[in-house]
């Protein structure tokens, strides 16, 4: 057994058993020995951002880290946009960065880099293989970090020499102790139940793990017991949201939305969370967007049990008895006419088949509409938390991996499709069940608002043709077909209905082009 072989099966052992790959000449035994173990699922994806997009999607919805195969450091810097994007979602990741062997690095090859310098601002964990016999631990290590409460980054880098050198006979490592999420401190929850006993206005803001399942239900327990509203930041990382789930308020994007939305209550307690912070820094706009006066009180920290947390808090309110008020289904009919956030959210809160998964990065349409599909049939609500655009199509791809029996929809403005677009040929590859809804609007159009916002009025020709992306007009019919996915256009709300209805139909995956 070589080094890569003992990397692989040690992958396999701690559950890892998936892998986004792009490999080149270093990784070729690390290929290999993939391609040896059938325990281990390989799935190529033609840019680096694909695959460490896909490894976030596959947490998020598995709660277990993938790994990707990424080659050298360019190929690294090329993952790394994704990387932020799953950090900031507290997603766990396995990366396995290829390197020259330690005999030809000496000489200063062209695709010599600082792979640690590269990875270690994004990274968790970051460690070079010295050698062979210790390759399995350090994949232990790695594994075991990435699996942590929150989910953390580790980043293994593979010289090529160590993957192909012996590593001698396979032995089983002792498997590392589940790491238990912390308890909270009863402090700060009787401090909270203080305060929501007080009857003033309180928003309670739910992050990662408590915008869903046990932590949901409790946290809508305790709202119901105590007149507390239960909110978001814009972006979560993964809610589970429609009909008959606790429902959660979004905290506006926009910096003036937010601060009325925020305005009359008296305190905020983060659960897993942070105070609502402004997106970007706007000229003479607050970035942080409580009112003043207003008391924020943490409950549960990122690295805590908010399940936990909210039990003790329910015990400590006397409100056992308490039923969490559930969202109400709403019978949206199709609509019909033009094309706009209203129409286009009723299409979706009428075509959404139970149990989906949404993943949004429509930065201008989706703003406006999602709002409006809250009383969908349920489903799962995916956002970019990083920021860093090009995220929906990848997480889109592992998030279908992860649940292949659930239908996945993806929606993406058209500027941002553009970043990661060869997701679409993994998606064929592997026959993924992921409905790709493109919005044409021909523009960066969240950019046109924000030039505004930063206090540039109305742009400039010259500032237009650095935004606009309609000469030449991207072909989205012909992009989709020449890597194996069937495409429709529509312009109608009608048709926009249909074509969602009609994707849910038949297996794998389509894309839609909504032109605006």
């Amino acid at each position: 057994m070589n080094g890569a072989e003992s990397l692989v099966a040690t992958l396999v052992q701690r559950g890892v058993n998936i892998c986004f790959a792009n490999p080149g000449t270093s990784e070729m035994r690390f290929l290999a020995a993939l391609g040896d173990n059938p325990q281990m699922r390989s799935v190529l994806c033609l840019f680096e951002g694909v695959a460490t997009g896909a490894a976030d999607g596959w947490y998020r919805m598995k709660n277990t880290p993938a790994s990707t195969l990424l080659h050298l450091g360019p190929g690294l810097a090329n993952g790394l946009a994704n990387i932020h994007n799953a950090r900031r979602a507290l997603s766990g990741m396995v990366n396995i960065v290829g390197e020259h062997s330690v005999s030809h690095l000496k000489y200063d090859p062209p695709l010599t880099s600082d792979i640690e310098g590269l990875a270690r601002p994004l990274s968790h964990w970051v460690r070079r293989a010295e050698s062979s016999q210790t390759i399995a631990w350090d994949a232990a290590q790695a594994i075991a970090k990435a699996g942590e409460h929150p989910g953390q980054i580790a980043t293994l880098i593979l010289p090529g020499d160590t993957a192909w050198e012996q590593a001698g006979r396979a032995q089983d490592l002792p498997l590392t102790a589940t790491t238990k999420r912390k308890v909270p401190s009863s402090a700060r929850v009787e401090h909270v139940a203080r305060v929501l006993r007080s009857g003033e206005p309180t928003l309670i803001i739910l992050g990662n793990k408590a915008t869903r399942g046990a932590a949901l239900d409790r946290a809508g327990r305790v709202a119901a017991a105590t007149g507390a509203r239960l909110g978001s930041q814009f972006f979560t990382a993964r809610i589970e949201r429609g009909a008959g789930r606790v429902p959660i308020a979004r905290i506006p994007y926009a910096v003036d939305p937010a601060l009325v939305f925020l305005k009359d209550f008296k305190h905020i307690v983060t659960v897993e969370a942070t105070e609502p912070v402004a997106f970007f820094a706007y000229p003479d706009k607050p970035s942080l967007l409580k009112a003043e006066g207003t008391l924020v009180h943490p409950l549960v920290d990122a690295e805590e049990d908010s399940e936990l947390a909210f039990d003790m808090l329910v015990q400590a309110l006397g409100a056992a008895g308490a039923m969490p008020l559930l969202q109400a289904r709403t019978e949206t009919p199709v609509p019909s006419g033009a094309l706009n956030p209203t129409s286009i959210a009723h299409a979706l809160a009428a075509a959404l088949p139970e149990h989906c998964i949404v993943v949004d990065e429509s930065l201008t349409t989706g703003r406006e509409s999602m709002g409006l599909t809250m009383g969908a049939p349920p489903h799962d609500l995916l956002n970019n938390m990083g920021g860093s655009i090009g995220y929906s199509t990848p997480v889109a791809t592992g998030a279908a991996m992860a649940c292949p029996d659930r239908r996945v929809f993806c929606m993406v403005g058209d500027g941002s499709a553009m970043y990661t677009i060869q997701s679409l040929w993994t998606q064929a590859r592997e026959s993924l069940n992921v409905t790709t809804i493109i919005f044409a609007n021909n523009s960066y159009a969240t950019l046109k608002t924000e030039y505004a916002n930063m206090g540039g009025g109305r742009p400039g020709e010259r500032a237009l043709s650095l935004i606009d992306i309609d000469r030449p007009r991207i072909d989205w019919l012909a992009m989709a077909k020449s890597m194996g996915v069937p495409a429709v256009s529509v312009e109608n709300a009608e048709s926009f209905h249909q074509a969602m209805v009609r994707s849910t139909r038949e297996p794998g995956p389509c894309l839609i082009e909504v032109r605006l």
